[in-house]
């Protein structure tokens, strides 16, 4: 199972996701829905997975499982949206996590920006996260996200247009740190 695996950092790896992850992922976004609403709603039936691998399957998408690298459990998932190359080489991410409080998915998404600025080409990523999620500023801050604004009424979550905190880095950036 190693050589699936994209990126290793010291405690987990990432991978792509995969049609066969639908039994885990779907458990595990039922055992965790109460923790991801309002926020996120991760596919939790057989055709929400479905669908969901199908819009993965796009070009300008990348879906990633974040895992234990000795078990292959998934502790999370990252999401890489609106892919634009070209002069752009930028894209919108977005993730959740399985497994809480050890720092897991900040460490998976860290490889996934990694991963982004490296093979996929990219320049600039974007974390789109609602002013009261303290948990996605979090990850995005401690990975040396900029926070460049607030976009009113950005996206339609939990049935209502949502206010977002617009956070960016860029290949410099990460170069930087």
């Amino acid at each position: 199972m190693t050589s699936d695996y994209l990126l290793h950092g010291d405690r987990v790896a990432i991978r792509s996701l995969r049609r066969d992850d639908r039994d885990e992922f779907t458990r595990l976004a039922q055992e965790n829905a109460e923790r991801h609403h309002p926020w996120l709603a991760p596919p939790r039936t057989d055709a929400e997975f479905d669908a969901y691998m199908t819009r993965l399957e796009e070009p300008v998408r990348e879906g990633f499982a974040i895992c234990l690298p000795d078990t292959g459990a998934m502790v999370g998932y990252v999401t890489i949206n609106n892919i634009v190359q070209g002069a752009f080489r930028c894209g919108a991410m977005g993730y959740g996590a399985f497994a809480h409080g050890r720092g897991l998915v900040t460490e998976g998404v860290g490889l996934a920006v990694r991963h982004a600025f490296g093979p996929l080409g990219l320049h600039r990523l974007e974390i789109n996260a609602q002013p009261a999620n303290t948990k996605s500023i979090t990850v995005a801050k401690r990975l040396g996200f900029r926070l460049e604004g607030l976009s009113p009424d950005f996206l339609f979550i939990d049935g209502a247009w949502r206010d977002h905190e617009r956070w960016a880095i860029t290949a410099e950036m990460l170069d930087a740190a």
